[in-house]
């Protein structure tokens, strides 16, 4: 039984828009932060997106920055990541990740989910 599952993918035409969400309702060890990944064709998994429960200002990777914002709600369990203006660059498998914020806003993942594709076609 999956911890955190991802659901919110899809097929989608550059520019569109697509949101994502992870059930964190079955993940039971402490964590700190949650975390979205992505893998995309010929590339490792990096992160992508973070959010602490510490307050530390959400953070991202350049090349999302000002068009995926990641939140989450505490009473559903959830994160979520909003996806705006994709690029077929953005076309991966994205996972969501829960972890502890060993350094001030450094999220290092203890999880993942078994990810969800996204494909953004020109």
């Amino acid at each position: 039984q999956e911890q955190l599952v991802e659901s919110g993918g899809g097929s989608v035409q550059a520019g569109g828009s697509l949101r994502l969400s992870c059930d964190a309702s079955k993940y039971t060890p402490p964590r700190d932060c949650m975390a979205w990944f992505r893998k995309v064709p010929g590339k490792e998994r990096d992160g992508i997106a973070r959010i602490f429960s510490s307050g530390h200002v959400p953070s991202y990777v350049e090349a999302v920055e000002g068009r995926f914002t990641i939140s989450q709600d505490n009473t559903k369990n959830t994160v979520s990541l909003q996806m705006n203006d994709l690029k077929p660059e953005d076309t991966g498998v994205y996972y969501c990740a829960a972890g502890r914020e060993r350094l001030a806003g450094v999220c290092v993942p203890d999880y993942w989910g078994p990810g969800t594709q996204v494909t953004v076609s020109s």
